[in-house]
């Protein structure tokens, strides 16, 4: 516990060196001009025109004048070259970040030799400094109990659980899309039941104060979805 308040501290003193030089770590807007899936396309296809991302930051290697750092957004990762020459004294704000933050990073893309899509900042900004560390990189998280608990720190840490969550969507609205288009409607049904149902399973019961009465938690719908044909 001790070493998690120790990192909190480090980066509350961070924050506050941040709103010392008159920036505000945390701004109400910013203009992103593609995702990193976006920018990487339109550099494969030659377009090397100047891009504006804003991802999370998952890693950062620091090498005297330049660091490279790799960002993250919905669509993807990509990484971002700083150099001091072109960004002056404001490279030396990088020392600021942390692992976890959200930047902003305008510039151009061009290939490293290890042929690398790269960004080469000409110019960045913070747009949210956090202030929790996240699960170590290599590990990732593996706790089960805390994956469910805390579902974005999973989100955050796993790509196979994002790209999970990203399939069950496009699922869900692929059969909503071919139901629709055959004259199917969607209907909701009551959440709380005055009778159990569900056969045998045991139902989660409350009660309703104003109505001064037993209620059941939905379990199966058939019942009100029978109805429902019948109207």
């Amino acid at each position: 516990m001790a070493r998690i308040d120790d990192i909190i501290h480090q980066r509350l003193e961070k924050l506050h060196r941040i709103r010392q030089q008159d920036i505000d770590p945390y701004p109400h807007r910013y203009h992103r001009s593609h995702t990193t899936k976006e920018a990487i396309a339109l550099f494969e296809r030659g377009e090397n025109a100047q891009v504006s991302l804003a991802g999370r930051i998952m890693s950062s290697r620091p090498m005297g004048k330049a660091t490279f750092i790799d960002i993250r957004d919905s669509s993807g990762k990509i990484q971002v070259y700083f150099r001091s020459d072109p960004l002056g004294e404001k490279y030396e704000l990088l020392k600021e970040f942390d692992i976890g933050d959200i930047i902003g990073v305008s510039g151009n893309l061009f290939k490293t030799h290890t042929e690398e899509i790269t960004l080469g900042a000409t110019d960045f900004t913070m747009l949210s400094k956090s202030l929790q560390s996240l699960p170590e990189k290599w590990h990732g998280l593996v706790d089960v109990e805390k994956r469910y608990r805390q579902r974005y720190l999973d989100l955050i840490s796993n790509e196979e659980v994002r790209q999970l969550f990203l399939v069950r969507s496009r699922t869900i609205a692929h059969i909503r899309r071919y139901l629709d288009e055959r004259g199917f409607i969607e209907v909701e049904t009551p959440v709380l039941h005055p009778i159990p149902g569900g056969a045998r399973a045991r139902p989660f019961i409350t009660h309703h104060h104003a109505l001064d009465q037993e209620l059941y938690l939905k379990i199966a719908t058939e019942l009100y979805l029978k109805r429902l044909i019948v109207g």
